[in-house]
């Protein structure tokens, strides 16, 4: 196992102040903060300074590591001095093992996998924020789910939604949002976390939604199926005229271009037909019925 010189690490001295220690973190963790760092090895020295910092920012944690004195080089083989895990951290049987909260095995040999706070590994839920050169921890953000209607997706906008814990926001929809997606409200989650709202769509009594393709079910009359027709079709955009080709069967399926829910690439809505058999009311639409059987004698529709 590689010894640690956090020192060395956050650059300071060993005789560095608590304040002193709290800047060379805070730098450093401006500096290679994944969200903000993408170069190789970023992330890494991220959490090696955020380690450092969890010893040295601790008294407690930082006079037990300063006993192993000064003369240990960074990265040589380690092994900590006998009765070592008698110390009050945990040592190297801790919770979790080697390696404990996104620690190094080092750090879990010293102070156990339970002697990590809040700031676990650098991430472990936490965002760093950097605002007027303050830095701070804010908890993950808060989840919860809202529903909304189709037209609300395809329209926009904003609308009003109520929450569990009695508040009522005024929450902007973006337009072509998907069953499952969520929208972010910043700093409105408990604790000053932010909120993610997930997205559900209500039930509607015309269409249904997957992803952002809409699907719809038009009758059709017998003499439409069969002689081919222009029939109204309802969209999210409002009614067009589907051309239905002669001899359409019950259970096809034709598909509007571009009439789903908006987006860069837009979804499409599919329009199953189904052909619906008027009951007759009287005996001239029964003779009607039976005069088309007699002229259509031989087919049988459940042979194929």
């Amino acid at each position: 196992m590689e010894y640690k010189d956090y020192y060395k690490i956050l650059g300071v001295s060993r005789s560095a102040s608590a304040d002193e220690i709290k800047k060379a973190y805070r730098k450093l963790a401006r500096e290679f903060h994944p969200d903000k760092n993408k170069a190789k090895g970023a992330e890494e020295k991220f959490k090696e300074a955020n380690e450092a910092n969890e010893v040295l920012s601790d008294p407690e944690k930082r006079k037990a590591y300063d006993t192993l004195g000064a003369n240990w080089k960074n990265g040589s083989g380690f092994t900590p001095p006998p009765g070592w895990n008698h110390r009050g951290f945990g040592g190297p049987g801790g919770p979790g093992g080697p390696g404990g909260a996104g620690f190094s095995d080092f750090f879990s040999t010293l102070f156990g996998a339970g002697g990590a706070g809040m700031g676990g590994g650098g991430r472990g839920g936490f965002q760093f924020e950097d605002d007027d050169d303050r830095f701070q921890q804010r908890p993950a953000p808060a989840r919860a789910k809202i529903e909304i209607t189709l037209e609300d997706s395809f329209n926009g906008g904003t609308r009003q939604v109520s929450l569990a814990d009695g508040r009522t926001l005024n929450v902007k929809v973006p337009k072509g949002i998907v069953s499952g997606q969520s929208i972010r409200l910043a700093e409105q989650g408990p604790r000053g976390s932010d909120l993610m709202l997930e997205i559900d769509f209500a039930e509607h009594p015309q269409f249904k939604a997957e992803g952002k393709d809409i699907k719809v079910t038009v009758n059709l009359a017998p003499w439409e199926a069969a002689l081919g027709a222009k029939v109204p079709v309802p969209t999210l955009g409002g009614v067009v005229e589907l051309n239905v080709p002669a001899g359409t069967q019950s259970g096809k399926k034709l598909r509007l271009k571009g009439r789903g829910l908006p987006g860069a690439t837009p979804g499409d809505q599919t329009v199953s037909l189904r052909i619906v058999t008027p009951v007759p009311r009287d005996d001239t639409e029964r003779g009607a019925y039976e005069a088309l059987a007699r002229l259509f004698e031989g087919f049988d529709p459940r042979a194929s």
